[in-house]
């Protein structure tokens, strides 16, 4: 079982997929000027994961 699976029908639509990218980035933004650097980069990486997984890696 992969952590985040783009062959999954649940991100069939686009919608999904980029919301499933920009919510965790925005917040990670949102942490940042909070001022809670922690929280910042682990929903930063966590959208970049998901982008990466989404958008750029080849489907299998």
């Amino acid at each position: 079982m992969k952590f985040l699976d783009p062959d999954d029908p649940f991100f069939a639509r686009a919608w999904v997929r980029w919301l499933t990218v920009l919510l965790p980035l925005a917040w990670g933004l949102f942490e940042a000027f909070a001022g809670a650097p922690l929280w910042a980069i682990l929903f930063l990486a966590a959208g970049a994961y998901a982008g990466w997984m989404l958008f750029f890696r080849r489907r299998g």
